[in-house]
């Protein structure tokens, strides 16, 4: 009886009146896709990992907003069946596939050589793929298998494609981090090749989260007057395949929350906010929260003796470093000083495969 009493106290009724009123406000000024009306007609867009969950639902819409959108993702048959899906709900044959493992830097290579060849311009490329709990495992590159598939692939791929996106510009680039970047208090380059070591896979997962805010901090510095911007985001804790590869209590225990999550739709949004809204427009370097908010990073990403050793490192990881053949982005840089070198992009055997490809 006394809690009945609690919620019927004058007091209590008018404080829940106004936090549902402050809540109301805060809902209406939020950014929301549907009600953006930027079109893309004529642009070109990227979006890693987009065969399901957030990386799907960025692409399909930018194809609602006739984008040439290129779906890259590792496994053919999902992510033909994503674009087709794409297609029949947008009407957009402008959809495409790409195979691309961000987990191989010889694919990373493929997938922008093909690209590149095909001599298109690039507008939004949005590095959408990423994983989490995996054990710990060197590649045949000398790469830890994490921090190659959600760091390591995606510089690579930024990197070889900057060349493009300037003479595109204006362009964006959009990279997918985490709120959890906050829980690193200490963060190593040697872990990119395994040369150091987390404790368990959340922490490595946490570790490249902090790792993509800082490269995309010091690349955003270099690309100052190029035309192109750099931004990174948090989507929020949203339902999607990020367990998989945990145990069967975690993923028992995702499953019980997933109620209390953001769909793959509302996830995007930031992605989103980023890619497209003209509010973001001129931003760049920034990291945004799961309402779209700018906010500031933790420490350690504001910390630009971090950000150079972390992009010496990838460089050496990647095999940026490795010849003269290909030189490390340093700016500001004008517009036309990014090419790809042809020698640079010749490695690696295997060949991008994309479907029904008119670029």
């Amino acid at each position: 009886m006394e809690g009945a009493a609690l919620f019927c106290h004058p007091l209590w009724f008018i404080c829940s009146l106004a936090l549902l009123a402050l809540l109301w406000v805060q809902k209406r000024k939020s950014w929301r896709p549907d009600t953006c009306p930027v079109d893309l007609t004529g642009k070109m867009a990227i979006v890693t990992g987009a065969s399901s969950g957030i990386g799907k639902a960025v692409a399909l819409d930018l194809a609602r907003r006739n984008a040439r959108t290129i779906l890259a993702c590792r496994c053919r048959e999902k992510g033909q069946a994503a674009v087709e899906e794409i297609r029949r709900a947008t009407g957009n044959p402008q959809v495409q596939l790409g195979l691309l493992d961000v987990s191989s830097m010889a694919s990373v290579r493929a997938f922008a050589r093909r690209f590149l060849e095909e001599g298109s311009q690039l507008h939004i490329l949005v590095n959408n793929a990423g994983v989490s709990g995996l054990p710990f495992t060197v590649t045949a590159e000398g790469l830890e298998l994490t921090f190659a598939t959600n760091v390591s692939g995606a510089f690579l791929l930024t990197h070889l494609l900057l060349g493009t996106m300037v003479a595109s510009a204006p362009a964006r680039i959009v990279n997918v981090s985490s709120f959890r970047h906050f829980c690193v208090r200490k963060v190593d380059p040697k872990l990119l090749t395994g040369e150091e070591r987390t404790k368990n896979a959340s922490q490595a997962y946490d570790c490249t989260k902090l790792m993509n805010v800082i490269f995309t901090t010091e690349l955003a510095r270099r690309l100052q007057g190029t035309g192109v911007s750099a931004n990174v985001l948090s989507p929020g804790i949203v339902r999607t395949e990020i367990l998989r590869n945990y145990g069967r209590a975690s993923r028992m225990l995702y499953w019980l929350c997933s109620p209390f999550m953001k769909s793959p739709q509302k996830g995007a949004t930031s992605t989103l906010y980023c890619a497209v809204s003209p509010e973001a427009e001129g931003i760049s370097g920034k990291y945004f929260d799961s309402n779209c908010t700018l906010v500031l990073p933790q420490a350690l990403a504001q910390d630009p003796a971090l950000g150079q050793r972390l992009w010496d490192a990838l460089e050496k990881a990647t095999g940026l470093k490795t010849d003269g053949s290909q030189q490390a982005v340093s700016g500001p840089l004008p517009r036309g000083r990014l090419g790809a070198s042809p020698s640079f992009l010749a490695g690696g055997a295997e060949k991008l495969l994309l479907s029904n490809v008119d670029l």
